[in-house]
């Protein structure tokens, strides 16, 4: 039986600004990304996601991101590996910690916006987030663009390794994102999107923008929680893999 994990960016408000229908969205995924403060989040946040994730049984992961509240961790700031190391680390222990309190296991670790673009092509990054994973816990699997040089760095480190996919977002010929400031970046067709990773389940393979077809060895596909209509598109996802016997559940632990 083909299987898929379907991941989601979670707790990315702060304060009394919310971002995203995390309550409506947690049923509908089995593995989340909880942020970490630097791009978005707060303790409290924290804490009420972790305990989101309890309730639906969804696996939990750190989301780290460079420290760009401003720019929603989206924006390169031309940090030094050890910068990446030691930011990642805090994000990830902070993290761990709300996990502990909360009796949830921390699963895994997935970078965020600009970090995890620039660390899918960047092996010093790559490595950076490694020792971080590392020196947190060298159980938690780093979840990274599928196919991208990271995958080969994680796994020389020792790191588990997890390649990612994404339903609502376009891919270029090279197996990289669309930028998000193009047209056509975001996707928002529930049918389009659910046929997506119908196929990326059974196949392993995606089309790009100039109709490339692409293989892609995918253990877990996101829906962005801040894309429009993001529950819409998670209930169609789960609606056509279980009408495909397509099963759906997270890939580590």
């Amino acid at each position: 039986m083909a299987a898929i994990d379907l991941n989601c960016d979670m707790g990315e408000g702060y304060g009394a600004w919310r971002m995203g229908d995390d309550e409506a969205l947690a049923p509908l995924v089995t593995s989340m990304n909880v942020a970490c403060g630097f791009h978005a989040s707060d303790p409290g946040t924290m804490r009420r996601t972790v305990r989101l994730a309890r309730r639906h049984g969804v696996a939990v992961g750190a989301h780290p991101s460079f420290p760009d509240r401003v720019g929603f961790g989206r924006r390169d700031l031309s940090a030094t590996p050890d910068e990446v190391r030691d930011d990642v680390t805090y994000q990830i222990g902070a993290l761990w910690a709300f996990c502990r309190a909360e009796g949830v296991a921390l699963r895994h670790v997935k970078p965020h916006g600009a970090l995890y673009n620039l660390a899918a092509r960047d092996e010093r990054l790559a490595a950076a987030l490694c020792e971080a994973v590392r020196a947190v816990d060298p159980s938690l699997a780093l979840v990274g663009l599928a196919g991208s040089p990271m995958q080969d760095v994680t796994r020389r480190a020792g790191v588990r390794w997890v390649g990612e996919a994404f339903a609502d977002r376009a891919y270029a010929a090279d197996g990289t994102l669309v930028p998000r400031r193009a047209a056509g970046a975001v996707i928002r067709d529930p049918a389009a999107v659910a046929e997506r990773v119908a196929r990326l389940a059974q196949e392993g393979r995606v089309v790009a923008v100039d109709g490339t077809e692409l293989a892609v060895e995918a253990g877990t596909v996101c829906v962005h929680g801040d894309t429009e209509g993001a529950v819409e598109l998670a209930r169609a996802i789960r609606e056509r893999l279980a009408r495909e016997g397509i099963e759906v559940r997270a890939p580590v632990g």
